[in-house]
């Protein structure tokens, strides 16, 4: 199995950080087993696109949220390093704390 878990949704609460703050977060490897997806579908179109990060960030967005990681943003991204036998993705990883 690729990802620890494929999911349909955000289970944690709206963290609200903009491009420019994810950007300041400093990438780092996270295992592709250790994920789970927050989308179900992927646009193939940006899985095969030799250009796919051009305009976006290069690095994928996930939320460490009561100890699980949650893919946000990059699923082309680390189908992509899945299909090149890669077990790491680089990513930022927001850790976000629980909310009362």
């Amino acid at each position: 199995m690729i990802f620890r878990h494929v999911g349909e949704g955000r289970p944690y609460p709206e963290h609200g950080l903009t491009p420019a703050q994810w950007a300041e977060i400093s990438p780092s490897q996270v295992r592709l087993d250790d994920l789970t997806t927050t989308r179900t579908q992927l646009d193939l179109a940006l899985l095969l696109d030799a250009e796919s990060t051009f305009y976006g960030d290069l690095f994928a967005h996930v939320v460490s949220w009561e100890g699980q990681f949650y893919l946000e943003d990059g699923l082309h991204r680390a189908v992509r390093a899945a299909l090149q036998q890669r077990h790491m993705l680089h990513a930022r990883v927001f850790t976000m704390g629980r909310t009362s």
